[in-house]
């Protein structure tokens, strides 16, 4: 048995990577190749936080209410359910009219907000506690790679193919993986309570979760900055280099060359985390890293060379898009016991709050000033706090 679970951690941390890659791309895809859009049915670019609005309004009810559905059907299952919500919300957005952009954020919000606690469950059981902090951070990798992505092979289908069919391309993508998942149901669901009945309360099982516990809702506090500064960065700062007159493609290449640098930034957060700096400390210090990255793009302008951009956006990819393994294994440690898919559910809602309320912020802020860079700097303004309240308190504990 000893020799079987280390094997097994092994196959489902691959297959997590995978199934998270592909909902990054599922729900940041349209975000990136969104000036393309824009330009094709003659947009308002502010649309575009309407659109991330709605995804992550979406994602905050689907990640309330999916606890319970992760007891009673398995995680992968629900790994799997997630992968077909992409694929639909993907192939809708490719019809065009207004309509189903709107039903491509709701189905693939959802879908991207059931990932990550499905993952997490599966993870939480097989992770040992100590080297947890590391296991998350290598899987959350999947994140920026599936940006990663976005960034350049989005921009380059998109040139040769058209944004439809990047669309399209990437909704197949998703689905095969769904089918690729089925072999490994019997191994990673045996957990699955498939007597469990439906239950209302299921709906907000994982925001109970973590309201009983004030350790969870310290966590949930910071991830409501962390994953809306993220979807800021992510939704928005493509198109403001494209409206200061880079191309789709640099603009692409400028946002993919930061994600590069998050794959080794989470894991090397999750290593740290991982008995050498305690989780508090270093979501502190990386919440004063995403406050000072936004402040500087507060300062952009027409001006800037593209590589003062990109720059900033490898500071904020440092901090806003590294974040991901250390909070997620401490909200699966400080889980009650086979809750942590509830619990992380939970906490990732409170991000979705975020990534609701963040770009609707930038939104406004552009309306009203016209200013890309003011909208960052407001965003990054939560995460301030943060830092400041998690250096000051004590370590987090239930």
């Amino acid at each position: 048995m000893a020799v079987a679970i280390p094997r097994l951690l092994l196959v489902i941390l691959g297959a997590m990577f995978m199934q998270q890659t592909c909902a990054a791309l599922g729900r940041n895809l349209p975000s990136i190749i969104a000036p393309a859009i824009i330009l094709d049915l003659d947009l308002d670019p502010a649309l575009a936080g309407v659109y991330v609005g709605l995804a992550a309004a979406s994602s905050l009810a689907f990640q309330m209410g999916c606890g319970g559905f992760i007891l009673r059907w398995g995680a992968l299952r629900m790994s799997q359910l997630a992968l077909v919500m992409l694929a639909i919300g993907l192939a809708s957005a490719a019809v065009g009219p207004l309509i189903f952009f709107a039903i491509s954020a709701i189905i693939g919000g959802g879908g991207s907000a059931v990932s990550t606690p499905a993952s997490s469950h599966l993870l939480g059981r097989y992770s040992p506690p100590k080297q947890a902090p590391l296991v998350f951070s290598i899987k959350q990798t999947a994140v920026p790679a599936g940006l990663l992505l976005s960034g350049l092979v989005g921009p380059w289908l998109t040139a040769w193919l058209g944004w439809r069919a990047a669309l399209e391309i990437a909704a197949l993508f998703c689905l095969v993986f769904a089918v690729a998942l089925q072999p490994l149901r019997a191994t990673f669901d045996g957990d699955r309570m498939p007597g469990r009945g439906f239950k209302v309360s299921d709906l907000w099982l994982s925001g109970v979760v973590v309201a009983r516990s004030p350790a969870l809702r310290n966590l949930a506090f910071a991830c409501f900055a962390f994953n809306g500064l993220q979807t800021v960065f992510i939704g928005f700062f493509v198109i403001y280099l494209t409206q200061l007159g880079h191309g789709l493609a640099t603009a692409g290449a400028v946002f993919s060359l930061a994600m590069v640098v998050a794959v080794p930034a989470r894991i090397f957060w999750g290593w740290l985390g991982s008995g050498h700096v305690a989780p508090r400390v270093l979501m502190g210090g990386l919440s004063l890293g995403m406050a000072v990255s936004t402040g500087l793009l507060g300062l952009s302008g027409a001006g800037w060379p593209l590589a003062l951009f990109a720059t900033v956006a490898i500071g904020i990819s440092l901090t806003a898009m590294s974040w991901h393994g250390v909070l997620l294994s401490e909200a699966a440690r400080l889980a009650p016991p086979g809750m942590s898919g509830a619990a992380t559910g939970g906490v990732l809602s409170s991000g979705q709050l975020g990534a609701l309320i963040l770009p609707l912020t930038y939104a406004l802020v552009l309306s009203l000033t016209g200013q890309h860079g003011w909208g960052f700097a407001a965003c990054g303004l939560p995460a301030l706090v943060v830092g400041i309240a998690l250096l000051r308190r004590p370590a987090l504990r239930d």
